[in-house]
């Protein structure tokens, strides 16, 4: 094999490496306890958002942040929300652009995610409610929407500075 193509994105993953993982900020709320634990056997509306944030910090070396805020609701009451930023400093290899930006924006949120979702599952179980595991979730996927949404708004902005130019031209 040559290194190309597929191969060569396999390689670079491989070639990652985290430096620090750490906890940002991690907030537990049960503002409803004692009383949110009298119907526990009832099954609570669950929420999850989950956002990364990554910023260049030098060379090859990045921030990489997870963002995630899990809610559980019994109607308008609120039985617990946890929200936790969970960032590491990933090395990556001297890569293209594009390859860079996959392995920031889905590669290292994989390696993470295992991290994050054990340290919101604890503070749920310390919180003093049932384990809470978050499903995996689907980076490439999640990368691939953002990258298309980018595209699109900057496909949308450049398409409303040519209108504004012409208006302006007249």
């Amino acid at each position: 094999m040559n290194g190309n193509g597929a191969n060569g994105a396999t390689d670079t993953k491989r070639r990652v490496t985290i430096g620090a993982q750490y906890v940002k900020d991690l907030s537990f709320e049960s503002p409803n306890a004692p009383m949110s634990f009298n119907e526990l056997e009832t099954r609570p509306e669950i929420g999850i958002d989950l956002n990364v944030e990554a910023r260049p910090l030098q060379d090859n070396h990045f921030e990489v942040v997870l963002h995630v805020t899990a809610r559980a609701k019994r109607g308008d009451n609120i039985l617990f929300l946890v929200e936790l930023s969970y960032g590491a400093v990933a090395s990556v290899p001297p890569v293209p652009d594009e390859a860079r930006s996959r392995v920031v924006g889905s590669e290292v949120p994989k390696l993470l995610f295992p991290f994050a979702r054990g340290i919101i599952a604890n503070a749920v179980r310390d919180g003093g409610f049932p384990p809470f595991l978050i499903d995996p979730i689907d980076f490439d996927a999640l990368y691939e929407r953002a990258a298309a949404a980018q595209a699109s708004e900057q496909q949308q902005e450049a398409g409303g500075q040519s209108a504004h130019e012409e208006e302006s031209g007249d």
